[in-house]
């Protein structure tokens, strides 16, 4: 459940301006590496915080604290710090503080700089620059106690104008923009979510990005379209797919429109394996980073539940696996949970 303490205008304010500034930095640092060689940049160099850590991360990391240590210069000290900084390649636990050691920290930011990685590293799609600050709450702090979320995006070379997308706890909606990377002209765009009542031509997906969980993400899809839509003729294509490898990048098609569903079970594809062959089976899934988008999504009218149809609250951290379900409206989700629920339940989950 979100707790939000009364946080003033002008500490948003603040915060907006320093993680679109830090967020803005990320993106410039990415441009100019697409013009070197490309090939370094792909070089999967690590693991850490629940993920493969490619060259092309590592561009970007010593950014952020060259950026958030130029904060503890500023005028806002009082205000900032002590910070704590939750994020992938800040060694194991992937969390940093900042500020004086003696005082208790005021302010817990996790950021994933860049989400979708293998989408950017290759020049083929957008990636995104996630962050999410929240009022320090202790270790429980959860990303849904975000006050400021920003989801901007990192667009491949051949793209002229970049989305930025934002929503703050004192505001109902989101703001939702577009820069032309030229001449950093910004307007508005349209952010509504589909209001399609099934998914009979509409892009809709269970996440099926790695080898691993292919099979079991492909029999959940075809389950899902076979219960919503009845007994189609075979090889019909009324249901699209999108396997955007990115959470914010999904998320995104869900605010927009494009998508009507979108789901990421992978942790509970691994316990149903781990069931199936009394092993442990473990591999890439979603954290909390990957999700720090969530209250946007949430403000611009999507459902968001984790994968067993309950509020998506989970704690700011780099390891904890995360499952989400998105809906674009009630409807849908009316139609599709209750199809997931019952295919985890004949799996064991519950």
């Amino acid at each position: 459940m979100t707790r939000q303490p009364n946080i003033s205008a002008t500490d948003i304010g603040s915060w907006i301006w320093r993680l679109s500034d830090l967020g803005n930095t990320v993106v410039r640092n990415i441009q100019r590496s697409q013009q070197r060689d490309q090939e370094s940049l792909r070089k999967a160099i690590g693991f850490a915080g629940g993920d493969t850590i490619f060259a092309i991360d590592r561009e970007v990391e010593p950014l952020i604290l060259v950026q958030i240590n130029s904060w503890l210069r500023s005028g806002d000290l009082d205000k900032l710090f002590p910070l704590i900084l939750i994020c992938e390649g800040l060694g194991e636990n992937g969390i940093m503080c900042f500020g004086p050691k003696e005082s208790k920290p005021k302010w817990r930011l996790i950021i994933d700089p860049i989400d979708g990685t293998r989408n950017i590293m290759y020049d083929k799609r957008s990636a995104w620059f996630i962050a999410a600050v929240a009022p320090n709450l202790g270790p429980e702090t959860s990303v849904a106690d975000a006050v400021v979320s920003m989801m901007l995006e990192i667009p491949p070379s051949r793209q002229t104008a970049r989305s930025i997308f934002i929503t703050q706890s004192n505001a109902r909606g989101i703001r939702t923009l577009q820069k032309d990377i030229n001449s950093e002209t910004v307007s508005k765009i349209k952010a509504v979510p589909s209001t399609a009542t099934s998914l009979q031509y509409g892009f809709a997906q269970v996440a099926n990005f790695f080898p691993g969980t292919k099979v079991l993400a492909s029999e959940l899809m075809e389950r899902i379209v076979s219960k919503t839509l009845g007994d189609q003729e075979e090889g019909s294509a009324l249901v699209f797919e999108d396997q955007y490898i990115s959470t914010a990048g999904q998320m995104v098609e869900l605010i927009l429109g494009h998508d009507r569903f979108c789901c990421d079970l992978r942790p509970l594809f691994y316990q149903i394996l781990e069931k199936e062959t009394n092993q442990k089976v473990r591999g890439l899934e979603c954290h909390p980073y990957d999700v720090a988008g969530i209250t946007i999504a949430q403000k611009a009218g999507v459902i968001i539940t984790d994968g067993l149809g309950n509020e998506l609250c989970p704690p700011m951290d780099v390891h904890t696996p995360v499952h989400w379900c998105g809906y674009a409206n009630k409807s849908l989700r009316r139609q599709i949970e209750p199809v997931i629920l019952e295919w985890l339940r004949e799996k064991g989950i519950f």
